[in-house]
């Protein structure tokens, strides 16, 4: 594992972009504006790769600040039937590794950040240099791993210093303090903190236990803290966002393409119901604190 008493004082990795981060650019600018910002998460390839760029655009022109690529796999262990139906059928159109940094070009010149949201097997399989250096070509600002614990990262952690990206680990809120000063030790950008234990899905209420861990992980020494799983609507995500510094959304926007027996609608339906969405649950992570 890399030893982060080598990194300069500022945190910036010692590899050759020495790149700002430009998602903590982003929570800077939100937090100094007193808002939090709008994190929203599509599987690439869904409906179909050329549709999936459509959607990406879609959703940074109608209000998400971040966005979160996902990169579909057919053994996914966090992700609830919702996201499973939609990166199934990513998978039935061929989606392959290689094409997701389309994605990532379409929502860099949207004006958004790129994320990508991938099962470790996959990274290690297309190779973890190759990824970042790829990854980072296209314009992408750092890797979510739902499956990859810090302890184990230290490829990871050395790839993502060279290039210049952002490490986003998990905490759960059974993570311990001594598990969340690890985590929020390695991260860089944010900690995603999940609200609940479980798989990722709409919920009809957010108790107030994200809360709590957002608390907890600032105080293991976390600079941002962004919050998903279970945000469906606006009101939850206000509810989030008056206290944390970004909103995940996946389910509740993924859910707008496809119809009641869990298949892609046609892009004339699916597209404008996503914008739809985007922007009511905008209106409400934006002004949550005003």
């Amino acid at each position: 594992m890399t030893d982060n008493r080598s990194l300069p004082a500022d945190g910036q990795p010692l590899g050759f972009k020495h790149a700002t981060s430009p998602v903590s650019s982003l929570l800077d600018d939100f937090s100094e504006r007193n808002q939090a910002a709008f994190i929203g998460y599509l599987p690439y390839g869904f409906p179909n790769p050329q549709l999936s760029l459509d959607a990406f655009r879609t959703i940074v022109e109608h209000g998400v600040d971040v966005v979160e690529i996902g990169l579909p796999y057919s053994d996914p262990v966090m992700d609830g039937p919702v996201i499973q139906a939609a990166s199934q059928i990513a998978l039935q159109h061929g989606e392959k590794i290689a094409e997701v940094f389309n994605a990532v070009e379409t929502v860099a010149e949207a004006g958004g950040v790129p994320l990508i949201m991938s099962y470790w097997n996959l990274i290690f399989h297309y190779g973890v240099e190759r990824f970042a250096r790829d990854f980072s070509n296209a314009g992408g600002a750092g890797l979510i791993t739902p499956d990859l614990i810090p302890d184990e990262a230290g490829d990871w952690i050395e790839a993502s210093d060279r290039y210049g990206l952002d490490r986003i680990f998990l905490a759960s809120p059974d993570s311990t303090g001594e598990r969340l000063s690890v985590v929020a030790q390695h991260s860089r950008g944010f900690v995603y903190a999940a609200s609940r234990m479980g798989v990722t899905g709409e919920r009809s209420s957010i108790t107030s236990s994200p809360e709590l861990l957002v608390q907890r992980i600032r105080q293991a020494g976390a600079q941002h803290v962004c919050v998903g799983i279970g945000v469906s609507t606006p009101e939850q995500g206000a509810k989030v966002a008056s206290y944390a510094d970004g909103v995940i959304v996946g389910s509740a926007l993924v859910h707008t393409m496809l119809d009641n027996k869990g298949e892609a609608r046609e892009a004339s339906q699916g597209l404008p119901a996503l914008a739809k969405m985007t922007e009511e649950l905008a209106q409400g992570i934006h002004q949550a604190r005003h």
